[in-house]
């Protein structure tokens, strides 16, 4: 069976930056599962991952449109210290969720210098191009649980409890 819409794929990856360092692996764990055509995945990698049948192995470099997205500079704001009322501990590499214009968004605590903090609303690989190294596993037909949540259910996707 061919990865396309209403499939199932499972598969192990690898995934680099361009000076070759690993960034995310399945290796040592149960391969990703992810509902074909559901936006579960970078979409460079989804359009790869397209005709693809279990025991295909390939290399697909994602540039960052088709990946996390471009970096965006209007995404790094510098706000007061006491907009984070009710946090003793306020550090480098905290998440929070920001209320803009454009409604809610996670950014991240980078920067903290005196009583200004600094926080950036890109995805860590925003900007990055991606390249992953990819074996299909299986390929199954989804359930019509599955393409009504737009996701999948058991092993290697979504649990419900």
């Amino acid at each position: 069976m061919q990865i396309a819409a209403r499939c199932v794929a499972s598969f192990h990856y690898t995934l680099t930056n361009d000076a070759g360092d690993v960034l995310d692996s399945s290796q040592g764990r149960e391969p990703l599962a992810y509902l074909h055509d559901a936006g579960n995945i970078v979409p460079g990698l989804e359009r790869a991952m397209s005709g693809r049948q279990a025991g295909d192995r390939f290399v697909v470099d994602v540039a960052p449109e088709d990946g996390y997205g471009t970096y965006v500079d209007e995404l790094v704001q510098v706000v007061p210290r006491n907009a984070f009322h009710g946090v003793d501990d306020l550090a480098v590499g905290m998440p929070f969720q920001a209320q803009t214009t454009q409604g809610v968004i996670d950014v991240v605590v980078t920067v903290i210098e005196g009583d200004e903090v600094t926080v950036d609303g890109n995805h860590p690989l925003a900007g990055e191009t991606l390249h992953f190294e990819v074996e299909v596993v299986e390929v199954r037909a989804a359930t019509a649980e599955e393409i009504s949540h737009g996701h999948v259910h058991g092993a290697g996707g979504h649990h419900h409890h």
